[in-house]
């Protein structure tokens, strides 16, 4: 997991191809013109999907797991909080990998918890648990889905 401000991203761009293409996206587009949903990009490696959550007390976000993309997920209207567990040493399978989804649930406590504000953002790799959109209220966020 890597957790930091937009304004330093070039820091992270080379770990990966996609990442210049994901971050110059972040930092460049005017959210409020673009509904909840998913956005495709011209390589089918990288999309985006909006959505607004309602938050979520901690003991109500699951752990979640990928292992064919990256996420750089980042908040939009307001804080969020997010905790992470890696995944090795996850224990308890809440819901097995579904491929299609590309997802797994656990239901282990997170080890860590941290805040994200608009503006900022964290990278979870297909090794990091981590449990979204605890917070308060409706939170608008982006996660950049990078293919591995």
């Amino acid at each position: 997991m890597i957790l930091d401000s937009l304004k330093n991203s070039g820091r992270y761009e080379s770990l990966h191809p996609l990442f210049r293409k994901a971050f110059d996206f972040l930092k460049n587009t005017d959210f409020s013109t673009i509904e909840d949903g998913k956005v495709t990009t011209d390589d089918p490696r990288l999309f985006f999907s909006f959505s607004t959550v309602s938050g979520k007390e901690p003991k109500d976000a699951k752990l979640e797991t990928h292992i064919q993309y990256i996420d750089i997920q980042t908040p939009i209207s307001a804080a969020e909080i997010i905790g992470w567990k890696a995944k090795s040493e996850l224990q308890t399978v809440l819901q097995p990998y579904d491929a299609e989804k590309d997802v797994a649930f656990s239901d282990d406590e997170p080890t860590s918890f941290s805040m994200l504000l608009p503006g900022q953002f964290a990278i979870f790799f297909p090794e990091d648990g981590h449990a979204p959109a605890i917070g308060k209220g409706a939170i608008r966020k982006i996660i950049a889905k990078i293919a591995v």
